[in-house]
């Protein structure tokens, strides 16, 4: 062994380190974490190149904030009101993505060539602040998750739960449902899958039967943000009473609250407080 390989320093940077799942890869499995990889992707330069054909990569406005903390009802209270930015969510993402993101995507197109394949349940492909984001289509949900579960060479084991969010501005596609999926085989990867649905049609296929741990949090979800994830075995709320009405971490949810009493001086609720700008 060189003295280069026992170097600490040299160790703590990745180089030489040795790869956990090395001994156990095969022709099939290999990824190129293993530096013996033949068939590694774009960024390594080789193995298949694939484009999501018509993804637009300019940035996506969905609305804009105005004022300070960007209250869309009630009065501005922050002296800001004049202050407007446009509220905007990433393109598209050109090849290569970079890391491990290429082999993750060409392997994911490989495996869903006899379906759908990748243009047909991907709309685009996001990497934004070193994090990739596959939007997929609900229709296609199962299916993409069961390949990145099962794929020996993707191996996603684990759900880390699922977050809802609401953009009103953002039309036909209001509510987004964002998986965080981990892979502790191939040296802890981390992905991201977004699923949209409109306010008018709020469902998403539940991914209960692929990872079961998301029981907990789709009900979550649909408690707070009102996607119904069809196939849940038993979808009702969970942190609300069970005749709430409403979802309230909605942007269309009333905002409300009850005046405050301090000193003998009394704070109204934020939509009833008056202007300053």
């Amino acid at each position: 062994m060189s003295d280069e390989s026992k170097d600490p320093k040299h160790l703590e940077s990745g180089e030489g380190a040795p790869v956990p799942d090395k001994e156990a890869d095969t022709a099939a499995t290999r990824t190129d974490d293993d530096p013996q990889s033949s068939d590694t992707a774009q960024h390594t330069g080789g193995g298949r190149v694939v484009e999501l054909a018509g993804a637009d990569s300019e940035p996506v406005q969905i609305g804009e904030r105005r004022g300070m903390f960007g209250a869309t009802r009630g009065q501005d209270t922050t002296g800001y009101g004049g202050l407007v930015t446009p509220t905007l969510l990433p393109g598209a993402s050109p090849r290569p993505y970079g890391g491990y993101y290429d082999e993750v995507a060409d392997l994911l197109a490989t495996a869903l060539e006899e379906g759908p394949g990748l243009g047909g349940a991907v709309e685009k492909v996001v990497v934004d602040r070193g994090e990739m984001t596959l939007f997929v289509r609900r229709e296609h949900l199962l299916e993409v998750a069961r390949t990145l579960r099962d794929h020996p060479a993707l191996r996603f084991e684990m759900c880390m739960g699922v977050s809802g969010v609401h953009y009103p501005g953002e039309a036909g596609r209001e509510l987004h449902a964002v998986y965080p999926l981990l892979s502790i085989t191939h040296g802890s990867r981390r992905i991201r899958l977004e699923v949209t649905c409109p306010d008018t049609d709020p469902h998403i296929p539940s991914v209960v039967e692929v990872w079961p741990g998301n029981d907990w949090h789709e009900r979550e979800t649909w408690d707070m943000f009102g996607i119904q994830f069809d196939g849940h075995p038993a979808l009702t709320r969970i942190l609300m009473p069970d005749d709430w009405p409403g979802h309230p971490q909605r942007k269309d949810y009333p905002l409300g609250g009850i005046p405050v009493e301090y000193k003998g001086g009394t704070v109204p609720p934020p939509d009833e407080r008056r202007a300053y700008s």
